[in-house]
This record gives C-alpha cells, sequence and structure tokens, in this order.
C-alpha cells in the first residue's frame, strides 16, 4: 500500500499512485501524500490543526496533565511516523495511550500507523475507536476517509470526506475535497473528480493537488489553456517535482511551445537525472 498522504494526506497524477501528490503525499505528501513533512501539503500556513495528530494544541489550562503529556507522545509518535520510523512510533502511541485511554488522536494516528503497515483489521479497529470516541473531529473523518480510499471502498471514503466538511469551522476543507476526487478518480468518475478538484481549488486557490489533476484532467481531454492556467500556477508557486515538472512539459508540447518546452526538458534531466520521467523523455514517450 502506498505511504498515507495525510494533507491528504495525499498521493499525483493518472493512476492510484500519482492520484494526489501525496496524502494519505510529492512537490518536494502532499498530495497525499506523499505524507506530511518537507510537501506542499504541510506548508505554513495551512491552519492551527496537525493533519497527522487531528487536533490543535490545547493550553494547558485547557487539559491534564496526563492529557498533556500523551500529547506530547503523540507529536514525537507522528515526527517518526514522518520518518517511517514505525517501530517507535507505535511504541510513542502505546504510551501516549496508556497515559490517556480516551485520546481519540492517538487512536487516529494508530490507524495510520497500522495503514502504512498494511495491518488492515487493527488499522480498522483504531480508526474506529477514535471516531467513536470524537465522532465530529474533521482531521480524524478525513484521516478514515483516506484510508478508506487507499484500501479501494471509495463510496465509504467520499462518505467520510463529506462528513469532515459538515463542520464549518474546520480550517483545511480544501484537503478532504481534493481527497474526496483522487477516490473519485480512482473510480473513474471523472467529471465528480473534476468537481472536486475544483471546489478545492475555489477555498484554497493555492493547493498544489488540485491544481496538478486540474491540469492533468484539462490535458487529457484536449483543453489545452485550461491545463496550461493550472499548471503554470502550480510551478509557479512550488519547488516543482520530477512529476511536475513532465507535466507541464507536455502541457507546453502540447501547446506549440518550444521553448518552454526545451526549457522544461532541461530543469527534468539537470535536477531528477535518475527519474522514471527522464526515462521517458529520453524515449519520447510523452502519452505515459
Amino acid at each position: 500500500m502506498p505511504r498515507a498522504p495525510v494533507w491528504l494526506l495525499a498521493s499525483i497524477g493518472s493512476g492510484a499512485r500519482r492520484a494526489g501528490l501525496g496524502a494519505a503525499c510529492l512537490l518536494a505528501l502532499w498530495l497525499a501524500g506523499c505524507a506530511t513533512g518537507g510537501n506542499p501539503a504541510s506548508r505554513p500556513g495551512d491552519g492551527g490543526s496537525n493533519p497527522l495528530t487531528g487536533t490543535a494544541s490545547a493550553s494547558a489550562d485547557d487539559e491534564t496533565e496526563n492529557r498533556r503529556r500523551a500529547r506530547i507522545r503523540l507529536e514525537l509518535a507522528a515526527n517518526y511516523y514522518q520518518q517511517r520510523n514505525y517501530n517507535v512510533a507505535l511504541d510513542e502511541l502505546r504510551q501516549a495511550l496508556a497515559l490517556d485511554p480516551n485520546f481519540a488522536p492517538a487512536y487516529g494516528m494508530l490507524g495510520l500507523v497500522y495503514m502504512d503497515l498494511n495491518d488492515r483489521p487493527r488499522a480498522d479497529e483504531s480508526f474506529q475507536r477514535a471516531l467513536r470516541l470524537s465522532p465530529g473531529d474533521s482531521d480524524l473523518l478525513n484521516n478514515y476517509g483516506w484510508y478508506l480510499c487507499q484500501t479501494g471502498r471509495y463510496p465509504q471514503a467520499i462518505e467520510q470526506f463529506m462528513r469532515a466538511l459538515r463542520n464549518p469551522l474546520y480550517a483545511t476543507p480544501a484537503r478532504p475535497l481534493h481527497n474526496a476526487g483522487i477516490c473519485s478518480r480512482r473510480m473513474g468518475d471523472l467529471k465528480a473528480a473534476e468537481d472536486y478538484f475544483q471546489r478545492s481549488f475555489q477555498v484554497d486557490p493555492a493547493n498544489p493537488v488540485a491544481m496538478f489533476n486540474l491540469a492533468e484532467i484539462n490535458l487529457n481531454r484536449g483543453d489545452i489553456a485550461r491545463a496550461r492556467f493550472y499548471a503554470q500556477r502550480l510551478t509557479g508557486s512550488f519547488e516543482p517535482s520530477a512529476e511536475v515538472l513532465w507535466l507541464a512539459l507536455r502541457i507546453e508540447r502540447k501547446a506549440g511551445d518550444r521553448a518552454a518546452e526545451e526549457s522544461l526538458a532541461a530543469q527534468l534531466r539537470r535536477r531528477f537525472p535518475a527519474s522514471p520521467e527522464v526515462s521517458r523523455l529520453t524515449a519520447g514517450r510523452y502519452d505515459d
């Protein structure tokens, strides 16, 4: 199973692997993931809550000493999770739950770890326990939805994303919207996918997952002007990955701008010489 983009969390491009920059991832997860840290999904200014831990930081006056200590363990677990150090992350989460057995975000984090370990029964149990303790937590709903999407349960995933959006105070509604778009693409429902990505872009015009997918969808249907709009905005806003440069290059090729195409090709070769995208470029496989 691909690593979860938890900004959604999301993972980019045509097909499941590239559907969400991601998560779950990326430009440099997100997309997807594809998880967090060093990717556009976790760029500064995203809001007050941690998309991994699922809650905003609470003041000392608002929580018990055990809850405060459990929260510190949870933050440590999130850091280890991002480093793919799952054994230590699990140990930190067990310590968090020993301190506070009703700490919903710790169960949600357990769900993400077990998802990446491909332990579906424990992931299901962890997410469901988290949501029994905190049924209205939009970050938990979003992450559970991403897990369902990663395991092929697309309608149920979209239902969770829509539940996350019911909270009018949710600080990052672009996440469940673009995740719903990713799941819709995986189902083959391109119209619904485009609608979700467009809504995500309207909520957050700096959303890289929405921009990537909108650029690719428009390229695939031949609307090059629209594809170019999103691709140029994406490459102008973030340090591009090999996937983003490859998408932008293919769009400029279709647009007939050879100077722009060659500039992007030179960047791709220079910065990502060992990437699959450079292999496709060398072979002239522009439709892969």
